[in-house]
């Protein structure tokens, strides 16, 4: 995308960098300024050469080899100027970015935590600050879409911006190698092309006929529904002429031209163009009446922004109209597209993302759009990812990137879309003697995605329902005559279950709330995993009641001195409390108290009482007080 469509997105790339050009530096300025980036390049490194490099040199060849993606070396030309403790903020930024488009998540994250200390104001530290852990919780997402190399429509150049209509597919390439090469990259200049597709297959690619294409580029179209009508982008060159601004820089313009007796012919050049910025990147609605582009013109929230202008019925136009912040960033947005059903496909790398740029989805929403979302690894790489053009009703389409392992520069890419990932969840409900639970309640949170949900359990006790993969829940089960339990699921890809078992509640008498046996170790008086669950059934007992006074004693047998049993008791209750006290009740709702060998369940004598007297006499109770 940067061999050519680094022409309208200038501004992305110029955003405060520190000026400390030279005398040494003015001719490489020039020529980075002209776009000769190839050239600018062995510039700037012959002064490396010559010992008279410095932070800007370095900078300049970091962002020269960013434009021509080659992010490998501009992290190393990068890594040279943030030693700099003092380094320009938009230099530390710069560097962020190309180590999220090398895979060097962590290294991204410390940079971008140096670039909003040293510039908290800017948006894009607002956007970051906001979800640090964005880039992470992306590259965990699953792929939306298959992604498919298109094959013999691409070339070792650049071939980029898939438009599909009526079983052909027009596309750019610098692939004519008839045309004059530029100096941009050394690639010849780029030319429209139309191919013959089936939906799967792509073939007999051919220059575009008619009077569309020019000595100069030729980039993205779009053709009206009735097909009458194309608008497509291409340097200012009209009639003849080739337009520059003040700088000498030929901007992108914005032409339509109609179909006469098979070919493009009529071409006109939009009101809305300028000589001192750049028109371009059409989509068109469905209904044919208004036509989206993206533009670096004066007034835009960044780099470069996409606008929305009506195509009257005589084919004037309206008073273009940018999207709002909501879309269009301090970076860059362009490569609109509207799809059938409205919803608008665009590409960003001022929106949170991947690397470089990233294809979005807005929701059409009335006469506006929805918050945009990233379409996830798959379409989306750490390089540019750009020019999305999708058939939301066959779940088809092509997204163009420069992303490794292409054939050139730039290649066009064929997406699949994937089915939901949903697996089946079973939640059992059942009692200690594992008999499922009839008609338990169970309540479920998604926690991924906030949500809630309950129902009733079936006769055997199992409630099941369907997930999207990869989701967390908490799960509550409840029921009459049972103390509520709380578990949670992590749901992968493959059916999950979850058994959740109920103790019942404790019998409450007028004067007791009575629980099973609770035990302790010989000569202990730690809280066991036994007498745990069950001071947990006390605690939601007490939950339950919240105006329950307890009193928790402890009894011993007559073995031992009296004295001891009577320490031994009262550590014994005085630990059952701590434990009940530990799980959130009042400390004025219990007390413990040992009673030692006192209050004999069964009275007998050390020698005559039988082993389950001496269990009958060494019990706890749980008395209400209040």
């Amino acid at each position: 995308m940067k061999k050519f469509y680094i022409y309208i997105l200038l501004v992305a790339t110029s955003i405060n960098f520190a000026n400390a050009q030279s005398k040494d530096t003015k001719k490489a300025d020039q020529l980075f300024d002209r776009l000769a980036y190839t050239e600018a390049i062995e510039e700037y490194t012959s002064l490396i050469e010559k010992g008279k490099a410095d932070e800007y040199v370095y900078t300049q060849l970091a962002r020269t080899y960013t434009i021509l993606n080659d992010t490998k070396k501009a992290e190393s030309f990068y890594k040279r100027v943030v030693k700099n403790k003092k380094a320009n903020p938009e230099t530390l930024f710069a560097y962020a970015e190309v180590l999220k488009a090398n895979g060097k998540s962590s290294d991204y994250k410390k940079w971008m935590k140096r670039f909003v200390k040293a510039n908290s104001n800017d948006p894009r530290a607002a956007i970051y600050l906001k979800n640090q852990d964005y880039l992470e919780e992306l590259e965990e997402r699953d792929p939306l879409y298959t992604i498919t190399n298109a094959g013999n429509i691409n070339t070792k150049y650049s071939d980029f911006g898939a438009f599909t209509k009526d079983n052909k597919i027009y596309f750019s390439s610098s692939r004519n190698t008839d045309r004059k090469s530029h100096n941009l990259n050394g690639e010849p200049f780029l030319d429209i092309y139309a191919a013959t597709t089936d939906g799967s297959k792509v073939s007999n690619a051919e220059l575009l006929s008619g009077d569309v294409n020019s000595k100069y580029h030729e980039g993205t179209i779009a053709i009206t529904p009735d097909g009458k009508r194309m608008f497509f982008d291409r340097n200012n060159y009209y009639e003849g002429d080739l337009e520059k601004d003040e700088e000498g820089v030929n901007q992108i313009n914005l032409y339509s031209a109609e179909k006469v007796a098979g070919e493009w012919v009529n071409i006109e050049p939009v009101p809305f163009n300028d000589d001192n910025y750049s028109t371009g990147h059409p989509a068109i609605s469905p209904d044919g009446k208004t036509l989206y582009f993206s533009s670096d013109k004066p007034g835009g929230q960044g780099g470069s922004d996409i606008y929305m202008v009506e195509i009257k019925a005589d084919n004037s136009y309206g008073e273009p109209k940018n999207l709002g912040s909501n879309i269009n960033t301090i970076a860059t947005e362009a490569f609109p597209f509207i799809a059938s059903n409205g919803d608008l496909y665009f590409s960003s790398n001022g929106q949170l993302g991947l690397g470089g740029l990233d294809v979005f989805v807005a929701e059409k929403n009335g006469s506006s759009f929805s918050f945009p979302e990233n379409l996830g690894p798959g379409v989306n790489s750490g390089n540019d990812d750009f020019g999305a053009n999708i058939d939301v009703e066959k779940g088809t389409g092509y997204v163009s990137s420069n992303r490794r392992g292409g054939k050139g520069g730039d290649d066009i890419y064929v997406l699949g879309k994937l089915p939901p990932c949903d697996v089946d969840v079973t939640i059992t409900v059942e009692d200690t003697d594992g008999n499922g639970i009839s008609k338990a309640l169970v309540e479920i949170m998604n926690i991924t995605e906030s949500t809630t949900d309950s129902d009733t359990a079936t006769t055997t006790g199992k409630y099941l329902f369907s997930s999207k993969c990869k989701r967390e829940y908490k799960v509550m089960a409840s029921a009459d005559g049972y103390i509520p339990a709380e578990r949670t699921i992590s749901v992968a890809k493959k059916s999950a279950n979850l058994i959740i078992t109920l103790q019942k509640e404790p019998t409450i008498t007028p004067d007791e709330v009575v629980l099973n046996p609770i035990y302790f170790d010989f000569d202990k008086w730690n809280i066991r995993s036994d007498a745990a669950a069950e001071l947990d059934r006390l605690v939601a007992t007490m939950n339950k009641y919240p105006d329950l006074v307890i009193s928790a004693e402890s009894h011993t047998d007559v073995r031992g001195p009296e004295s001891y049993n009577q320490i031994l008791s009262q550590k014994r209750a005085e630990s059952m409390r701590d434990y009940v006290i530990s799980k959130g009740i009042d400390a004025s709702r219990i007390s413990g108290i040992g009673k030692g060998e006192s209050e004999l369940a069964v009275s007998c004598e050390e020698s005559a009482c039988s082993k389950d007297e001496h269990q009958l006499n060494r019990r706890c109770v749980f008395k209400i007080v209040k």
